[in-house]
């Protein structure tokens, strides 16, 4: 495999579908996010991706779509991107995060409703990750990061922009594991005077927080700061006049996220689940009193909640998943009472799950839909029905219109435990060659997505004439805890014939060709993937992308050791147990099927050397194999023009290797 690829017909198109959806150059909005309504239920304010040129991460502005007409403009103009707005509680003003004076250096911004006047508030000792204001308008909360602390698995597992420091270029870099830098604070910017303090005790690393009232901050802390104390972290409640702490909840081998404290102070909300990745989070709904008492679990009709938004004294908004459907409802804490208002299998929304903000406080809400065939677009929900008001398709649809057909899938493992997948078939009959590819997690889910973040390899390989089959095996999200757990302390076990039984029955049904067969997959897919062509040989081709390979070596090396004991539920100090047994280097000479292993150079949560090991095993063990590893690349290929050459290089391999492959 060549190293400069630009040149070809496969990078061309990669890059031709590329420009088709983004439209660099043109000023229009391409993509939206982190959507925020306006009190007055009139507008809402979203992060818009704007692209000059297919290079580097995509760049956001902060733009306003009347929810009336659909008129929509850009607010903000950089440089760099501008992200995360969101309307104070009377409406006049929107604050948002800028790292317009240094890359990735990510500060606080004000602008009014009009969009006419950006003022910068004070600067913080560290990079902002999230804001939220005070139910009063007062006061801003600042969730802090130093720079130089890990950036989440979700969000590409980099290690955050340190401070350049004026030393020689020899001098060695130390580390102890507890450097300040690596902490993460609550602060609170006060608007009157123009000022920003440290709220959180010096012992507390807070991963999340968000306001309990005026006078009280609710988070999921830890004592220390590295990425793997996240999977043990507790919720405790900050009371900001005495400046004390309590613990008021903690969970056993699971983990809490989406925090939402009402506006009275009086109650919190949180979800509690078995997670992979720090903030991917869907699960089971809890409320506590603050004022004391243990939390209960609230039946939300089998809905997994990822968003959670107090709408007023008594109600609280949700929205997540159950098996295909995506959903939201409201649970009035008053009356103790649970209603789902929509669902769908055909729309759901990008990032790590289901987000919207809520309309007034009937269950109404607004959210950026998507689905497989759907661009981006915003959307309201009201009285159960979803309406779109503005759409971002710039070609989207045009693209995606080589999916001749969108099937749900259900189909029994072994152990009779009924597993779902997602079917992309082309256009005419089968069987077809079939590429199965494997989510990261394990705990997340495929549900309806656009495919032109992220995904313009599908489309490529279905344009071609391959099925693209997306399975979501026992720890997948949607499902509930219970399914969770059928994975917990078993990864590599039982969840391995749900793939495999998941491909026999397409196989069975006449929709792929058994001698036509790839898998690919990133992270927790990309494990799976390395595993399953040592356990079968079934497979023409194979592509793990940011793959675990050695459970000893990414327990010692990455930045989440937590995240393996979890999952294996054993320890890399027993020989012969899973550590050893999961491993597929262990196994690496059982393996026949040709692999393009795929990592990223700056990957804290599988780093390089995962693929690197695999890729080494596979050539002592005369298997064909290429190693690609992206010199600025994290977890998962994000950047341009990589993105486009791993589109290119992913379909290349498996046309190469399966298109000649059987009858067809």
């Amino acid at each position: 495999m060549q190293r400069d690829i630009r040149q070809t017909p496969l990078y061309r198109e990669a890059e031709s579908i590329h420009s088709a959806i983004r439209r660099p150059g043109t000023g229009q909005i391409s993509d939206a996010s982190e959507v925020n309504v306006s009190p007055d239920g009139g507008s809402v304010v979203f992060s818009g991706t704007l692209m000059e040129k297919l290079e580097g991460i995509p760049s956001t502005r902060i733009c306003m779509t009347s929810l009336g007409d659909g008129d929509t403009r850009v607010l903000s103009f950089g440089p760099n991107s501008d992200r995360l707005p969101k309307f104070s509680p009377d409406g006049q003003q929107i604050a948002f995060l800028s790292d317009r004076h240094e890359s990735g250096d990510y500060q606080l911004y004000l602008l009014d409703r009009k969009g006419v006047a950006t003022r910068a508030a004070c600067t913080v000792n560290g990079w902002v990750e999230y804001l939220h204001w005070s139910p009063d308008g007062t006061r801003i909360l600042l969730g802090v990061a130093g720079h130089g602390a890990d950036i989440s698995g979700g969000q590409g597992a980099v290690t955050s922009k340190p401070k350049a420091e004026a030393l020689p270029v020899w001098m060695p870099t130390v580390e102890v594991g507890n450097e300040d830098h690596r902490w993460r604070r609550a602060w609170v910017y006060e608007l009157a005077t123009n000022s920003a303090r440290t709220l959180s005790p010096e012992d507390c690393n807070v991963w999340e927080a968000v306001w309990c009232g005026n006078d009280a901050l609710a988070m999921v802390a830890s004592a220390g700061p590295g990425e793997g104390l996240w999977y043990t972290a507790g919720l405790y409640i900050l009371n900001l006049q005495t400046g004390a702490s309590r613990l008021v909840h903690a969970a056993v081998n699971q983990q809490i996220g989406c925090p939402a404290g009402s506006p009275s102070g009086m109650h919190l909300a949180f979800v509690q689940a078995v997670c992979s990745d720090r903030w991917v989070v869907a699960g089971d709904l809890w409320l506590l009193e603050t004022s004391g008492g243990t939390a209960k679990k609230i039946d939300t009709a089998d809905i997994d909640v990822s968003h959670t938004e107090w709408r007023s004294i008594d109600g609280l908004l949700v929205a997540g998943h159950r098996g295909f459907e995506t959903a939201t409802g409201l649970y009035d804490s008053r009356v103790q009472k649970f209603r789902e208002c929509w669902k769908s299998t055909e729309v759901s929304t990008g990032g790590r799950y289901i987000s919207v903000s809520g309309l007034h406080d009937a269950g109404d809400c607004v959210l950026i839909g998507e689905g497989f065939r759907r661009a981006p677009e915003i959307a309201v929900i009201r009285e159960g029905e979803y309406r779109s008001v503005r759409s971002f398709d710039l070609g989207y649809s045009e693209q995606a219109a080589v999916i001749d057909a969108i099937e749900q899938v259900t189909w029994g493992a072994p152990d009779g435990l009924q597993i779902q997948g997602w079917l992309l078939r082309p256009k005419g009959p089968g069987p077809h060659p079939l590429i199965m590819d494997i989510h990261g997690g394990p705990v997340w889910h495929w549900r309806p997505r656009c495919l032109g973040r992220g995904g313009v390899q599908v489309l490529m390989l279905v344009k071609a004439g391959f099925a693209v089959f997306f399975p979501n095996p026992r720890g997948s999200a949607g499902r509930g805890q219970d399914f969770v757990r059928h994975v917990l302390g078993d990864m590599g076990g039982a969840d391995t014939y749900d793939y495999l039984t998941g491909v026999d029955h397409l196989v069975e049904r006449g929709i792929a060709d058994p001698a036509r067969l790839g898998v690919t997959g990133g992270s927790y897919g990309g494990f799976m993937t390395s595993w399953l062509i040592s356990r079968d040989t079934r497979f023409a081709a194979a592509a793990p992308v940011a793959p675990v390979t050695n459970q000893v070596t990414e327990h010692l090396i990455s930045n989440i050791p937590h995240f393996v004991t979890l999952f294996l539920a054993d320890s890399y100090r027993n020989p012969g147990g899973k550590y050893f047994q999961r491993s597929p280097i262990m196994h690496a000479h059982k393996v026949r099927t040709p692999t393009l292993s795929i990592c990223g150079a700056l990957d804290r949560c599988t780093p390089p050397e995962e693929a690197v090991q695999f890729h080494n095993a596979l050539l002592e063990n005369d298997v064909e194999s290429v190693l690609l590893s992206y010199p600025q690349e994290g977890h998962g290929v994000r950047g341009f023009p990589a993105s486009i050459d791993y589109a290119a290089r992913l379909v290349a391999w498996f046309a190469s290797h399966i298109s000649a492959v059987g009858t067809g």
